[in-house]
């Protein structure tokens, strides 16, 4: 990877809305959260505080997961100069849910440079909560060596890069690498290989089938002009239109975000870290500084749950501060 690469990958980087089931956009800032829930044929979403859940939609779950984000360990710029201590809270968030979760999805930028010790640190704080967590890899995890130390750490067992795919309680987890080959602009990549594998692995499920797809780089064109997109999902989300639920979890953008079409619910997640800039809203994207106080209103762990019968899994939002 050459200099400029690496310097680019470094420093470039409520409202409620109910449709006709086929169409929803829901778009959820650095606020209080989303809940989306199937209710009666219609998916529903409902703003929220941290201390609600409107119709206990997700304790009703029979799976719950986190999904936490852009941990960025090792990053100390003014946009927040104790990463530690924000990815420290949001452990604090997981352990202090009522129901507590079957594992964690970390979907990438779990370090900040690749170091060793920057993994150490996640490592061991991830393991106070007890709980298996599931990796897939952002760019600052492919500094320097092309991912191998990603590879060594948290890819055992997985195909190519590091996709994988598993099953919990009758919903199937799709794991996928998108940081490989970024495209001009820094648009994700899938490439042939592994959208060959997606097809493969997922035609033998039956359409009724929940399917969770994780990636850090948004599978949506979210702002392709700063690189929040992937290049070729259209491909690879061809091969899930037979399943009636299809939800796809991403990172990177270091904000909450959310678009519902057809089947498929996308949805990225806040950063534990700090904020980005809102699309198009500042020169570049890249760390945005906000006053102290705020910092944490920014931040935040994504819980889901899943609720057998429904045609979506339940997403909640919960902010570090």
């Amino acid at each position: 990877m050459t200099e400029k690469k690496k310097d680019e990958i470094l420093y470039d980087h409520n409202h409620d809305g109910i449709d006709r089931r086929g169409f929803l956009k829901c778009m959820a800032w650095a606020g209080t959260g989303t809940l989306c829930v199937i209710q009666g044929g219609v998916l529903k979403s409902f703003a929220l505080d941290r201390n609600s859940d409107p119709g206990g939609a997700a304790a009703k779950g029979e799976l719950s997961f986190v999904q936490l984000s852009d941990s960025h360990m090792g990053f100390n710029k003014p946009a927040n100069t104790d990463v530690a201590a924000t990815f420290q809270a949001a452990i604090d968030k997981v352990n202090g849910l009522a129901t507590p979760p079957e594992f964690l999805l970390h979907t990438g930028d779990i370090s900040h440079l690749s170091k060793p010790e920057e993994f150490d640190a996640v490592d061991q704080m991830l393991k106070n909560t007890g709980k298996k967590t599931f990796f897939v890899p952002g760019e600052h995890d492919m500094l320097n060596d092309d991912g191998k130390q990603f590879m060594e750490r948290y890819g055992k067992g997985s195909k190519g890069s590091g996709w994988y795919s598993f099953d919990k309680k009758g919903v199937h987890f799709v794991g996928l690498v998108n940081v490989m080959n970024l495209k001009a602009g820094g648009l994700g990549s899938l490439g042939h290989e592994q959208i060959e594998w997606l097809e493969d692995d997922v035609k033998h499920l039956k359409s009724s089938t929940p399917i969770v797809v994780f990636a850090h780089i948004p599978l949506w064109s979210v702002y392709p002009e700063w690189g929040w997109g992937t290049e070729d999902s259209a491909q690879a989300l061809a091969y899930l239109k037979k399943f009636g639920s299809v939800t796809v979890l991403n990172g990177h953008i270091h904000q909450i975000m959310q678009k519902v079409e057809g089947n498929v619910t996308f949805h990225t997640a806040a950063s534990t870290a700090f904020p980005q800039p809102e699309p198009g809203k500042a020169p570049s994207p890249g760390p945005m500084k906000v006053p102290a106080e705020q910092l944490r209103s920014y931040l935040g762990v994504t819980n889901v749950n899943y609720v057998q019968g429904q045609h979506a899994l339940a997403v909640v939002d919960s902010k570090l501060g």
